[in-house]
């Protein structure tokens, strides 16, 4: 489990970059890049995820800094987060109570475990404030990212075998 606190010490490192050439700009770099499903009440959350895993090569995609999206979320809406969903190396679930409540967040994993293969979706499981842990029931079907035995954070499959986020490639 990642404590959410670690999470929110990145929150104003995430450089935003909103070109469409992004996703391009990034696999040229060899960098990974991932869309980021999580419930839009924990948006200091994304943007610490986002940040942190910036500073380990990654670039994520965070739908409500994407200036295309429609402002009310409508059909156009989920056509354009499942091109997105298709489009990113990466799917990543960003664990914790308003995900777990969220009416589209299900819906985005569902999707992602219907298009993606199973190696590229990724829970990233978190413990709150007051101690409850987030995303244990998907940490038996997917990848996570957690921290190994070295103290280090990797990308780990549910035996815990894995590799350090910097060195992912896809």
């Amino acid at each position: 489990m990642i404590e959410q606190s670690s999470i929110l010490a990145y929150s104003g490192r995430a450089e935003v970059r909103k070109s469409e050439r992004v996703v391009e700009e990034a696999r040229h770099a060899g960098k990974q890049t991932a869309f980021l499903s999580h419930s839009h009440k924990d948006l200091a959350l994304a943007k610490g995820l986002q940040g942190f895993l910036q500073s380990k090569g990654w670039l994520v995609y965070i739908d409500w800094e994407d200036t295309s999206m429609p402002s009310k979320p409508n059909r156009e809406t989920a056509q354009k987060i499942k091109d997105k969903i298709r489009r990113f190396d990466w799917f990543l679930y960003l664990a914790t109570a308003n995900s777990a409540s969220s009416r589209w967040c299900p819906w985005e994993i569902g999707y992602a475990d219907g298009v993606k293969d199973i190696d590229e979706i990724v829970i990233i499981p978190t413990r709150d404030s007051a101690g409850r842990n987030h995303g244990n029931e998907y940490l038996d079907l997917y990848r996570k990212v957690d921290v190994d035995r070295s103290g280090r954070h990797g990308l780990l499959y549910p035996n815990n075998s894995g590799i350090l986020l910097e060195n992912v490639r896809r």
